[in-house]
């Protein structure tokens, strides 16, 4: 079993950042054998999940357009925690930030993107990020 903790959220002024963690447990998996992403739901989105950012087990980054150049995903393998910076945070940002996990997902971070991580089997509970202007 894979368990998935996330934390970091908050509420800031439209401009200022976060940083928020994904913390990895349990035996069989590790943020070095899973692919790994974020995704959020915001107040006014229709869809179940829009993809952020994600990444794959060698290491390859994908982003939604709506975050290029402002958010980074990054991983820390000997601390078993995944990352997300948000850098020039926008009140669209708003929303709650899911962590999901899958050690056998291989179809590409842009699909994983526009699928909002329909095959990826571990979610995390979330953690809100409010931005106001």
């Amino acid at each position: 079993q894979v368990r998935l903790e996330e934390s970091g959220g908050g509420s800031v002024q439209a401009g200022g950042s976060l940083t928020l963690s994904c913390l990895v447990s349990g035996e069989k998996y590790t943020t070095y054998t899973m692919s790994m992403g974020w995704f959020r739901k915001g107040p006014r989105t229709t869809k179940w999940r829009e993809g952020v950012a994600v990444i794959d087990r060698d290491e390859t980054t994908t982003y939604a357009e709506a975050v290029k150049g402002r958010f980074t995903i990054s991983k820390d393998n000997a601390k078993s925690t995944l990352y997300l910076q948000l850098n020039s945070l926008k009140p669209e940002d708003t929303g709650i930030y899911y962590c999901a996990a899958d050690p056998y997902y291989s179809s590409g971070g842009p699909f994983a993107l526009s699928s909002g991580g329909s095959d990826f089997g571990y979610w995390g509970q979330g953690t809100q990020v409010t931005v106001s202007s």
